[in-house]
């Protein structure tokens, strides 16, 4: 008997071992339906219908009628699929950035112009001042006083006043152009410094890139244009704005090529905006090459016979007017083609902002802005401290007109 009950508790402990292995096998293999319940039982047919003589109403399988009342839910029937890769063309969003461009434009001329007074007239006033100490005899008790002075400082002050000296040497040497260029060169370096901060990434994203799908989309025309992700990029962009600097700067001055400038990077940025917009391709740029394709133009409209050179082939040598003439017809075949490495709408409008300029531009623009500065000179003579033109009567109760 012995042997008996050992297969009684050998079998008994087989059954549990099974049981238990089944048990937990089960637990994970569900039924993908049993996670949502249980599977309803087919309806059996109504046997009444039969006997009748009518027909039974056939239909899918339940599990087939819930695939589909699902199917339904989450996948909406569509009426009409767009065609692939075309985007939602909003033109009409552009009306903001296009009445931003206009009143952009006018005002940095009409700033240029108010400039341009004020540093006329500051440099007459110094002018002036300079000859009354030299009639008064002035200027050998100020070299005495500064040579005094000079005697009394440290040796760490003389080395800080010799450097500032320097500097102020080195910045005299430039030319205005030159000047101009290392400003705009500045707040490049100082933006450029600013994408490299992760903590202003979504900033710099918001208002330093031009994108027409942006909600932000005004304000980026001009930032964008101080703004180069890339080293590289902006070392290009102001190095041709640098080989320029002084041809333009001579043919139209400081302050008017100021407001040029500006206004091509707000211009450039609404013609890429357009094209953007019509194409469907709406993606964010940013940089100066717009700006600097104007300077460009101008340059080389004005002075289309100018021998120009590559920095790095300078035994190729070109005439200016076939350079801009190879630079348009790039960009305008880029546009064409759907290239992606430029923003050729942004050259391109900045090329033919600066062509333009040169040839009507100045005169439609610059030189009617007399009446922004006679009107801007006469609340000046109004204003409390106001003095008349240098040279003349202050007490004959005429009204000075502006420098020229």
């Amino acid at each position: 008997m012995a042997w008996r009950g050992y297969f009684v508790k050998w079998t008994k402990t087989e059954c549990i071992n099974s049981v238990s292995t089944v048990s937990r096998g089960s637990r994970f293999t569900l039924h993908p339906q049993q996670r949502c319940g249980f599977r309803k039982e087919a309806r059996k047919p109504e046997t009444w219908k039969r006997d009748r003589g009518i027909p039974e109403e056939t239909g899918p399988p339940p599990s087939e009628a819930a695939d589909a009342v699902v199917s339904r839910k989450v996948v909406p029937p569509k009426s009409g699929p767009p065609p692939p890769g075309a985007a939602p063309r909003r033109t009409g969003k552009l009306f903001k950035p296009f009445m931003f461009t206009i009143g952009f434009t006018g005002c940095s001329f009409g700033a240029a112009a108010i400039l341009q007074y004020e540093s006329l007239k500051s440099r007459v006033k110094t002018a002036k001042d300079e000859a009354e100490q030299e009639k008064n005899g002035k200027a050998s008790q100020d070299m005495t006083y500064w040579h005094n002075w000079w005697n009394q400082l440290t040796d760490f002050q003389k080395q800080v006043i010799l450097l500032m000296s320097f500097v102020d040497d080195f910045w005299s040497s430039l030319t205005e152009g030159q000047q101009m260029a290392t400003g705009i060169i500045a707040v490049n370096a100082v933006v450029l410094c600013c994408w490299r901060i992760p903590s202003m990434q979504r900033f710099m994203v918001k208002y330093f890139t031009a994108n027409p799908a942006s909600k932000t989309r005004c304000l980026p025309m001009l930032l964008s244009t101080f703004s180069h992700y890339s080293i590289i990029h902006m070392a290009a962009n102001m190095y041709v704005l640098w080989t320029f600097s002084s041809s333009i700067v001579s043919l139209l001055g400081k302050e008017q090529f100021l407001a040029v400038y500006l206004s091509a990077g707000v211009i450039s940025t609404m013609v890429s905006y357009l094209c953007k917009t019509s194409t469907g391709r709406l993606h964010p740029s940013l940089g100066a090459s717009g700006a600097i394709m104007t300077v460009l133009a101008a340059v080389c409209t004005k002075m289309p016979e100018a021998k120009l050179g590559i920095i790095l082939l300078p035994m190729v040598s070109f005439t200016a007017g076939n350079a801009l003439k190879a630079i348009v017809a790039m960009d305008a075949a880029g546009l064409i083609m759907g290239w992606r490495l430029f923003d050729h709408a942004a050259h391109l409008g900045g090329a033919l902002f600066g062509v333009w300029y040169v040839a009507y531009g100045h005169k439609l623009m610059w030189r009617k802005r007399e009446p922004l500065v006679k009107a801007w000179h006469s609340m000046r003579s109004q204003a409390p401290g106001g003095r008349g033109r240098p040279g003349g009567s202050g007490g004959d109760g005429g009204r000075p007109g502006p420098p020229t």
